[in-house]
């Protein structure tokens, strides 16, 4: 049985890992390439991620849970569009907006994570609700936003055969 350091190390290797792929995927997005491996590993990754988060001691609905609630649900969509529709019609930019949301939930609770863990960055937004904490969210945010919708824009590959 896992004990809580070792989970959380798991948690954190397959996030970070995750956050990597997708960042790969996100270059193949932008360039209108597919890169099916790094495909599967990145909602793989991402998936497990969000269901290894469920596993920690929580009492009540908290932000990760929320998070990886709509994680879940988002890559559902991303998954289905992807795979069972194979990017055809609107399931493409449905796909690249979902899957793009999903990585975003990973950056953002890396963040939130950096802010809590890193005692230089703990001391410049100790509660997650000072400025520096906003600013550095909002920046993924509209970092991601921007990403997205040239993605959407750009990601027009041949449908899955």
């Amino acid at each position: 049985m896992f004990n809580l350091k070792t989970l959380t190390d798991v948690h954190v290797a397959i996030s970070l890992v995750a956050i990597l792929s997708g960042l790969i995927v996100l270059f193949g997005l932008l360039t209108a390439r597919r890169f099916d491996h790094w495909t599967s590993f990145f909602l793989l990754t991402t998936v497990a991620t969000s269901v290894t988060g469920f596993f920690f001691p929580f009492h009540g609905v908290t932000p990760g849970i929320m998070g990886g609630i709509i994680s879940l649900v988002v890559l559902a969509i991303a998954i289905f569009a992807r795979y069972p529709r194979k990017l055809a019609g609107a399931w493409r930019w449905l796909y690249v907006i979902t899957a793009m949301i999903a990585l975003y939930l990973n950056v953002f609770a890396l963040i939130a994570q950096l802010f809590q863990n890193v005692p230089a960055m703990k001391a410049l937004a100790p509660t997650r609700s000072d400025p520096p904490f906003l600013v550095a969210q909002l920046l993924a945010l509209i970092v991601f936003v921007v990403l997205g919708i040239l993605a959407a824009i750009k990601f027009r590959p041949t449908p899955v055969a």
